[in-house]
């Protein structure tokens, strides 16, 4: 599989199926393991990094879950490479940035993708389209254990798995949830359901993780404890948060649409109107307008719609990385902005 190749192909994620798949758009779970007798990625040489690369892609061609998987050597990929990655969900923005003895391992439908020498020697994810983090769970809870016959993690009873930053000590799980929420957004009950959050200790970022802001009404809920907590007490709490969430959104939405549906309305088409007839828009502006339409779609404010799967990956495609990959040459930014347009207009002629 080349890079190229994912352009024309669905990420898992996106699809746009799955339990509640209207306020949800993705669960993950993601693991943090280091291989026993190495030092962690920051503390290690060339050489040390390397043989850690070598004995982690051996061991990934064994296992049935990664059969045909792709390990991405980073030092061989562009900048708009590597930050299309990014983009798609499959690496981090900090494992972007640096190259020296990084791979990512991609499975074929983009479901697990392995980063080797982040900030630990694997961070394992899985993503699921929709509320499904328990499949999610199931999917990673069965690869860890096919790594863990072939591989030594660094691992002492009383503190569970040993990783480079101590908040991922214990389990070394995140389970992640991203939510679109503009009904509470709008409704102005966002904040306190972010403080609720807060107390709670999970923590919100932004549509592409760490490091960003909420933007689109899309966020990012993720556990912070991974010490002292069971696997499947991480996942069973971050569920009952969900639902209670994505019942508070539904809500919002009902009272909007019995009590304000001219306004309702009027956001829609306003935001659907600007995509279908803009020549020139940033990649902010296009997800807040983006985040509206989906909601008129969901809510059948529109008449004609794209299916939420197209919708969601108007997302993506949208993005500076995805923009050039589809132009196949680099773009200034205000010629970005320019074929960004040209490309919502082009999509939503329904």
């Amino acid at each position: 599989m080349q890079i190229n190749d994912l352009l024309s192909h669905a990420s898992e994620w996106l699809k746009g199926t799955g339990p509640n798949s209207d306020v949800v758009i993705s669960s993950r779970v993601r693991l943090a393991r280091n291989l026993n007798k190495y030092p962690f990625p920051h503390w290690a040489g060339k050489v040390q990094g390397e043989q850690v690369i070598k004995v982690i892609e051996g061991v990934a061609a064994k296992i049935d879950y990664l059969k045909g998987a792709t390990s991405f050597d980073l030092s061989l990929l562009d900048a708009v490479d590597r930050q299309f990655l990014v983009e798609r969900h499959l690496m981090s923005l900090e494992h972007a940035q640096k190259t020296d003895n990084r791979r990512v391992i991609i499975d074929n439908d983009e479901i697990i993708s392995i980063m080797v020498n982040e900030e630990d020697h694997l961070r394992v994810q899985v993503m699921q389209s929709g509320f499904n983090i328990f499949e999610a769970w199931n999917i990673i809870n069965k690869l860890d254990d096919a790594l863990a016959k072939e591989l030594s993690f660094a691992f002492l009873p009383e503190w569970g798995y040993l990783t480079a930053c101590p908040t991922n000590t214990g389990t070394g799980m995140r389970a992640s949830v991203m939510l679109h929420l503009p009904a509470l957004v709008m409704t102005r009950q966002i904040n306190r359901v972010l403080a609720a959050i807060s107390k709670l200790s999970f923590t919100t970022r932004g549509l592409f993780g760490e490091g960003t802001q909420a933007t689109g009404n899309f966020f990012q809920i993720s556990n912070q404890v991974s010490l002292g907590l069971g696997e499947p007490e991480i996942i069973e709490n971050i569920n009952g948060l969900i639902k209670q969430i994505i019942e508070q959104e539904k809500q919002a939405r009902d009272a909007m649409f019995a009590k304000n549906k001219s306004f309702l309305e009027d956001r829609v088409n306003r935001s659907s109107g600007i995509l279908k007839s803009a020549y020139i828009i940033s990649s902010d502006e296009t997800i807040e307008l983006l985040s509206m339409v989906r909601l008129g779609c969901d809510l059948g404010i529109v008449n004609k719609c794209l299916d939420r799967r197209s919708i969601n990956e108007l997302f993506i495609m949208s993005q500076p990385a995805h923009l050039q990959k589809i132009e196949n040459k680099k773009l200034t930014s205000q010629e970005r902005d320019v074929k960004r347009a040209e490309l919502m207009r082009n999509k939503l002629k329904i």
